[in-house]
């Protein structure tokens, strides 16, 4: 049987544990001791830890078992306890605003001005990690900057540059004594921004990623950077926020931000497989424009079948940058908003060959997806996504079968933006391309119109801003897509995954068994309730 919820009757499966059980005693001695006192002087011992025999449990907390709707994302556990509560508030699905932290303000309480430098300066370094990540002192963070690198001022004081030198092997490196510190003052959003720029912004100050495409209009300024030293064996592009267009977090990212760093990934898409098929493109060393990009690719389209393989793409975004203070790195590796895309090709050689094996095919997460719906259409002959999408229109609470519990947060005539019933992150949304075109649905980028392109465009920016809303520091969001070429109904999906303080992952995790303390139709509505927050603009569109 296939591993999944949905159901070719438009439902989804959703198991429950009614756990009742005996427990044998195996305990040789009791270990009886006092914790303390109560409010009247009587001691409290930790005797209930201890009991004399058996123990037998007929009634434990009903636990919901959902298989993802793709079994290769494992399966969620809800705790009906903790999301009853939930139920009873949805709006205390949030987290707390950051108050603000000044350790300077608190030792001026204390210590002549003076020292306050001194003190901050000497700090150990977990204290000083901890303070560098969430301080809102814009003068104690530019003292932390100075303290852990040399720069070079004009005769105002204003910072124009980092301060190089040679290291023994004659390579010109930035003076910097604590890389790790000085990435993470330059990623706190409350250094003032002419120290970001000259920190880590300014082109080049982190390292000789050439910039090969530039999107500019209004306020609005993107950089695409080749990342030849990728992870990515076949190498890929990253779009970055400009130092003129500094943006630290979504609610200050506008719609032609977003349309911005978008449009760079589209160009290359198109620009990349336009050359594969000997097509030709508009001139270099110059944007192209909204109709000659939709021109290129239909060209691309109508000619590809003609492409030597089944190519794919890959795009993600790591939004939000920390550090512990024992020097753990816990997401991106910088906070100004950037995304990152590449091409997959369909096969890569193997190192020795073994047999006829000259060659193996090349990972894509969108194939895993190809597999499920493929699976799914040998166990029911049915289509996987339109499956989907009645089970998703379909929904009933899971607590009230009788009750409908609306999972769809947003939508327009192209795009739906949902809560899966099946959450990999207790916040997880899920972006879902609707719109089909005559040769049925659009599961890539090459398949989307320009109008459907604006509407991934709002769609991922509204996810953002919601997830924003609700205190979400962390987001990490991905694409699965359809092969270019293929025809196997598949339709182009993202997630946005945000990582939460109190479950950032452990071995439950590493199993594929993802806990969440929510039903999804409760933080359904409580994303529909941040839509209030958002301008009409973003929206509906500008």
């Amino acid at each position: 049987m296939v591993r999944t919820c949905i159901r070719p009757e438009g439902k989804f499966v959703v198991g429950v544990h009614k756990p009742s059980y005996n427990i044998l005693n195996f305990r040789n001695n009791d270990s009886i001791a006092e914790l303390g006192k109560s409010g009247d002087g009587k001691p409290v011992t930790n005797s209930q830890n201890f009991p004399e025999g058996n123990l037998q449990e007929d009634g434990a907390k009903w636990i919901y078992e959902i298989p993802n709707v793709f079994s290769f994302r494992g399966t969620t556990f809800i705790d009906s306890g903790w999301a009853k509560n939930r139920a009873e508030n949805p709006d205390s699905i949030k987290l707390g605003r950051k108050s603000e932290c000044s350790l300077s303000t608190t030792l001026a309480k204390h210590v002549p001005r003076e020292q306050i430098t001194e003190i901050l300066t000497s700090l150990p370094q977990p204290v000083l990690y901890g303070l560098a990540a969430t301080s809102t002192d814009a003068e104690e963070l530019v003292c932390l900057a100075l303290f852990c690198s040399r720069m070079i001022f004009d005769e105002s004081g204003k910072p124009l540059g980092l301060r190089y030198i040679k290291d023994p092997a004659g390579r010109v490196l930035a003076d910097i004594d604590d890389f790790e510190l000085f990435e993470t003052i330059a990623n706190n959003y409350y250094l003032p921004d002419v120290y970001k720029e000259v920190m880590v912004l300014r082109p080049g100050v982190q390292g000789n990623s050439e910039i090969v495409g530039e999107f500019r209009e209004g306020d609005s300024h993107v950089f695409e950077y080749l990342r030849r030293n990728s992870y990515i064996p076949w190498g890929h592009y990253a779009t970055n926020m400009a130092n003129d267009a500094i943006r630290y977090k979504t609610s200050d990212l506008s719609s032609k931000d977003m349309e911005g760093l978008r449009f760079l990934y589209y160009q290359r898409v198109y620009v990349t497989l336009a050359q594969k098929l000997g097509i030709g493109v508009p001139g270099e060393r110059n944007q192209i424009s909204d109709d000659e990009l939709e021109k290129l690719r239909l060209t691309v389209l109508a000619n590809q079948s003609q492409l030597k393989e089944q190519e794919g793409t890959l795009w993600g975004w790591n939004f939000g940058y920390d550090i512990s203070a024992s020097g753990y790195r816990l997401h991106a590796s910088h906070q100004m908003i950037h995304q990152q895309y590449a091409m997959v090709p369909q096969q890569v050689e193997t190192l020795h060959g073994i047999g006829e094996d000259e060659f193996m095919a090349a990972y894509s997460s969108g194939d895993l997806v190809a597999d499920a719906v493929e699976a799914y259409q040998q166990e029911y002959g049915r289509d996987f996504f339109s499956d989907y999408l009645l089970s998703l229109r379909n929904n009933v609470r899971i607590d009230n079968a009788e009750q409908k519990g609306d999972l769809i947060v947003w939508e327009d005539a192209n795009v739906i933006l949902f809560v899966p019933k099946a959450q990999m992150s207790q916040w997880e949304l899920q972006l879902m391309v609707t719109a089909d075109t005559s040769d049925g649905a659009i599961g890539n980028i090459v398949e989307a119109d320009s109008e459907v392109r604006k509407s991934l465009d709002r769609g991922i920016l509204v996810a953002q801003r919601i997830l924003a809303e609700l205190g979400a520091k962390m987001v990490t969001s991905i694409e699965f897509s359809k092969r270019i070429g293929n025809t196997n109904g598949q339709r182009l999906l993202y997630s946005f995954l945000p990582k939460l303080p109190w479950s950032m992952g452990a071995f439950s995790e590493a199993q594929l068994r993802f806990i969440c303390g929510h039903f999804p139709e409760d933080f359904a509505i409580c994303c529909r309730q941040q839509l209030k927050t958002i301008p009409v603009e973003v929206l509906r569109g500008s």
